[in-house]
């Protein structure tokens, strides 16, 4: 039997693509439904040379990664919703230091402690604007192991491209379900490893001056470097300043990295959307209903196509206004009261005719759901 081939949980493959893109440091708390995530990294990321810490909460399970990453490590942590709430206040001091690092938040159902094993996507619009203040981030997705196997990596290397947080927002239903898995061979798919100064010492080095192609240039935190790191805004030194000019500039900085590289960061799949009167646009487990509903329903003479989402954040505005501009009807198909639904209506040219299909009950979305609500649509002549 080919060891490349597995048959797996979602939740296995993130840990599989992660030591693949160099992982060597996951500190983190179990919480349902991520738990698998920790429990496999226990044991294969010592076996690797890394390092395992299992913290008192997820409070300190962010500051850890925050901490093993300016030393130069590869990091990541897991979680779901309420400790993806505990972690906001570190997550924003990462964005605002400039630390890569990668953030799993295997979704379920909400608020507060909600329903742990059920699965829900309510976490998307959190993934935006959970820490407070403006800032840039990159949220994505997927919905078949094989694409969590590459969106785990692609999370990984547009950390270190971006020097900024990346999360991966799975669900319940993604993280739990098992299916085939083909692993890479080393070196198939590329890994961004660490940029770090060519400055060899004194004060020459500016942490947070970026490069004319905007990247950042690191230096191992207790190496030949002695540099500032500051929640606060800082100049180019990290020590902090409230100069208007040093504060606008860093603010446009950590924002501009990100929204003037949407379309190098966008990652999506499109199914049938040449002749599409009818698109549907899902992510993450519920774009995997979509897509039955399609194939399904293409043969029998209904123009129905997919936009399946992997980018959420930040979001493809420009791509769906274009993909859909000749499309009747738009239906959003996920898993929460409708967060890319607004998005989406915000995109194309015409909202009105941007509808919501989903559940909000802790049950997955099945196609049937979806065809009640096509015809339903339909029935209203759109």
């Amino acid at each position: 039997m080919d060891p490349n081939i597995k048959f797996i949980q979602g939740n296995e493959v993130c840990v599989e693509a992660a030591l693949y893109a160099g992982l060597n440091f996951f500190a983190g708390y179990p919480i349902t439904p991520s738990t698998e995530i920790a429990e496999h990294l226990a044991q294969k990321l010592p076996e690797q040379g890394g390092k395992f810490i299992q913290m008192e909460d997820e409070i300190a399970s962010m500051a850890a990664i925050i901490g093993a990453s300016l030393t130069g490590k590869k990091v990541m942590t897991a979680t779901s919703g309420p400790g993806f709430s505990l972690m906001q206040e570190a997550l924003g001091y990462a964005i605002m230091t400039e630390i890569p690092c990668v953030i799993v938040n295997v979704m379920r159902g909400g608020p507060s402690t909600g329903l742990p094993t059920s699965v829900g996507q309510g976490d998307v619009m959190q993934a935006r604007w959970g820490t407070h203040g403006d800032h840039g981030i990159i949220a994505l997705t997927a919905s078949n192991h094989q694409d969590v196997f590459s969106i785990t990596i692609d999370a990984f290397n547009l950390a270190e491209t971006y020097r900024t947080p990346v999360i991966l927002l799975f669900d319940e239903v993604v993280g739990h379900m098992r299916e085939k898995l083909v692993v890479p061979e080393p070196g198939e798919i590329p890994i961004v490893e660490r940029l770090r100064t060519s400055v060899k010492g004194g004060v020459d080095y500016h942490p947070y001056l970026p490069r004319e192609d905007g990247r950042l240039p690191m230096s191992d935190f207790g190496g030949v470097h002695r540099y500032n790191v500051t929640g606060l805004y800082h100049d180019m030194w990290g020590f902090p300043s409230n100069n208007p000019s040093v504060v606008q500039g860093l603010h446009r900085h950590l924002n501009d990295k990100i929204t003037n590289n949407v379309n190098q960061i966008s990652r999506y799949k499109e199914y049938y959307l040449e002749d599409a009167e009818c698109i549907l646009i899902s992510y993450g487990s519920a774009a995997r209903s979509a897509l039955h509903v399609v194939q399904e329903r293409r043969p029998r003479g209904e123009k129905l196509g997919l936009l399946e989402l992997q980018t959420l954040w930040p979001f493809p505005y420009q791509m769906i206004k274009e993909k859909c501009e000749n499309a009747k009807s738009i239906a959003v198909v996920e898993l929460n009261a409708g967060q890319v639904l607004r998005a989406v209506k915000r995109a194309v040219n015409d909202p009105e005719k941007v509808f919501l299909a989903n559940r909000i009950d802790g049950v997955f979305i099945t196609p049937v759901d979806i065809r009640n609500m096509l015809r339903f649509v339909q029935g209203r002549g759109a």
